[in-house]
């Protein structure tokens, strides 16, 4: 039998079931992929520049809106950078509402993506489900907040707004329906056999591949890596009250879609935990007060929803960082995709592209082109370009 001819199928870059523009080119033999050619580039914005820019009472503003879906993930990881970089220690009821806020967002985008990856099936009442539940909790983050999004909370040495009594019943009343219907989602997905048939066994990433891609988050929990920012690096309220972190062994798209179910109902527990703690705490200070831009170097780490967002800050003591530097999940995550769509049909490659729940715009860093087309910069460029600078700077080679 003759071999079948190698032809190539563009995903993107704009795509109905890409939220953002990228590019896969996906190299096919018939109904197979035999490779993928991942080229990104389409959305930055230059946040890490911009921020050299800003004060640090103005950054978390802007690293917010690195992402939606992240938008209290990025503070998160900033203003811990800039507190490390200072020498600050936040005040216990800062770090219970910063552990609330950031667990409702968790929910959030976990719902997100399964009423998303129900949509790219074409199952869309898993969609119409996740979405209605999510409403819910996008209602309550924007009683704390004052917004459903871009929450505007954080700031370096605590938080900008206290939850109030009167808000707390309402918010468990939230996490009551939320266990529930989350509950109810979780056993429809596990009993139909038409998911499992479309998603198990597809898109696996196995152990030894999620460790030589250093990939994060669900995507690493998923294919039996117990890796987690809140556990192994503990910040904010985390290793004050107890949650267990969701580890699954099969790597495949059902894997991702089951830890990021069960994350939602652990995340209600965290949020419960911390809830009773702000009601057992007096009343208090919610703000260390931050009076001068650090002198020195600090980093920042935090456990997104889609995996380990990492900020570096440095500063001289001016109101300004000299340098700030931004490394986000779908960083390390998207380019697994190489190996995990791999001898899949070109109908499971959507969805696996999506089983990391990619964030772009977190991701992109350059994109560098003359008007003919032609890049301006190769790889090996950028890197002596970065070590000269960081030379500049004082930091060795």
């Amino acid at each position: 039998m003759a071999a079948l001819e190698r032809k190539v199928i563009p995903i993107g870059p704009f795509h109905p079931l890409q939220e953002e523009a990228e590019y896969f080119k996906l190299t096919v033999e018939g109904e197979k992929v035999v490779g993928l050619d991942i080229q990104l580039g389409y959305m930055h914005r230059g946040h890490e520049k911009i921020c050299e820019g800003k004060t640090y009472d103005q950054i978390p503003f802007v690293v917010e809106r690195i992402c939606g879906i992240c938008s209290t993930s990025h503070p998160f990881a900033c203003v811990q950078a800039i507190e490390d970089a200072a020498g600050i220690e936040i005040p216990p009821r800062a770090a219970y509402i910063r552990t609330i806020v950031g667990e409702l967002e968790r929910i959030h985008s976990h719902l997100l993506w399964v009423g998303l990856a129900g949509h790219f099936l074409g199952y869309n009442t898993v969609w119409m489900w996740a979405w209605k539940y999510r409403e819910s909790v996008l209602e309550i983050s924007e009683l704390i907040t004052g917004n459903r999004n871009h929450y505007a909370m954080f700031k370096p040495g605590g938080v900008r707004r206290d939850i109030e009594g009167g808000m707390i019943p309402p918010l468990l009343q939230v996490l009551d329906d939320a266990d529930k219907k989350i509950l109810m989602l979780t056993k429809a997905v596990l009993d139909d056999p038409v998911l499992h048939k479309r998603l198990e066994g597809v898109g696996v990433l196995t152990p030894e591949m999620a460790v030589e891609y250093s990939v994060v988050g669900p995507t690493a929990r998923a294919s039996g890596l117990a890796i987690d920012v809140r556990k192994d690096d503990p910040h904010a309220a985390y290793d004050w009250i107890e949650w267990e972190e969701i580890v699954l062994h099969e790597g495949d798209v059902f894997a991702k879609a089951k830890v990021r179910l069960l994350e939602c109902l652990e995340s209600t527990k965290i949020i419960r935990q911390c809830v009773q703690k702000l009601k057992d705490l007096p009343e208090g200070e919610i703000d260390a007060h931050m009076e001068r831009g650090p002198d020195g170097e600090g980093i920042g780490r935090y456990e997104a929803p889609r995996g380990e967002v990492f900020h570096y800050v440095k500063g001289d003591g001016s109101l300004y960082p000299s340098r700030y530097k931004i490394r986000a999940p779908s960083s390390m995550n998207i380019k697994s995709n190489e190996v995990a769509v791999l001898g899949g049909s070109v109908a499971d490659a959507a969805i696996t592209l999506a089983a990391v729940d990619p964030c772009y715009c977190c991701t992109e860093r350059i994109a560098a082109f003359n008007t003919k087309g032609k890049l301006l910069y190769t790889w090996d460029d950028l890197v002596k370009l970065s070590q000269e600078k960081t030379a500049r700077m004082g930091g060795g080679s």
